[in-house]
């Protein structure tokens, strides 16, 4: 089922009093937030609270037990399969790892969408990877395996694959786990970059404040379930809650 948008501002990405839960325990409760084209969302807090579950519920690998969730104008929680499918083409995914195919080279890691949801030739397959490698400044990596390469270059070829569809929306889960802190800030730059070439919508889930903070245009606290609070640095740094605050002051150190 698809919303008509009313205008060209309504949210990419729209979470309305979302709850979830696996056997007893609750993992999320009553979240809501919007995230527009343009701009890149943060959702913030310690590893095993509910994040990266949340990034599951927007592309339907998990059902939510109430709430809403639009993503491109779809309803995710009542959508059939065809729907999703087509809803996936339109969400790019940036895993943790990377998550590339260990058999096959760097550039048939990154054509892999391309092969599988188009009817593109054999040519422009190959110019549309080598487009994306250079966007992440792997231009002349196409032909390694992915065992050759560092764990920033692995996170790049990942990014390369996950916009090789030109998706408006992008999901980042950790983009800095695993990585020192100069490469980490490297991949922030390129999403930054990407956010303001390409005016995509982004949702990255991060423990790292000090990394998101030059990307995130919002920034959202996930505690106890809940969002604890949401807002730019500035106000978060001026929140009741300590958690908030201290986050804060770590992005401004």
């Amino acid at each position: 089922m698809r919303e008509e948008r009313a205008n060209g501002h309504d949210p990419a990405v729209n979470v309305q009093n979302v709850s979830k839960s696996f056997d007893a325990r609750h993992v999320l409760e009553n979240v809501s937030f919007e995230v527009y084209s343009g701009e890149a969302f943060c959702l913030l807090g310690r590893s095993g609270i509910g994040k990266s579950v949340t990034l599951k519920l927007l592309i339907g690998l998990v059902k939510p037990d109430s709430g809403r969730i639009t993503v491109d104008g779809h309803s995710i929680g009542d959508a059939d399969a065809a729907t999703l499918a087509e809803v996936r083409k339109k969400v790019g995914f940036l895993f943790q790892d990377g998550a590339l195919f260990d058999s096959i080279s760097v550039a048939d890691n990154v054509a892999f969408p391309l092969k599988r949801h188009t009817k593109k030739s054999g040519k422009e397959i190959r110019e549309i990877v080598q487009e994306k490698l250079h966007e992440v400044e792997l231009a002349d990596e196409g032909k390694k395996m992915p065992s050759e390469l560092s764990g920033g270059m692995r996170k790049r070829v990942g990014l390369a694959r996950a916009l090789v569809l030109d998706p408006p929306i992008l999901l980042v889960d950790e983009p800095s786990s695993g990585l020192d802190r100069i490469t980490a800030a490297e991949i922030y730059d390129l999403l930054l970059r990407l956010k303001q070439k390409r005016h995509v919508a982004q949702v990255v889930v991060t423990h790292d404040v000090i990394g998101a903070r030059e990307l995130a245009t919002r920034f959202a606290v996930l505690d106890g379930g809940k969002i604890a609070a949401a807002g730019n640095l500035n106000e978060l740094a001026h929140d009741r809650n300590a958690l908030v605050r201290d986050l804060a002051t770590v992005a401004e150190v």
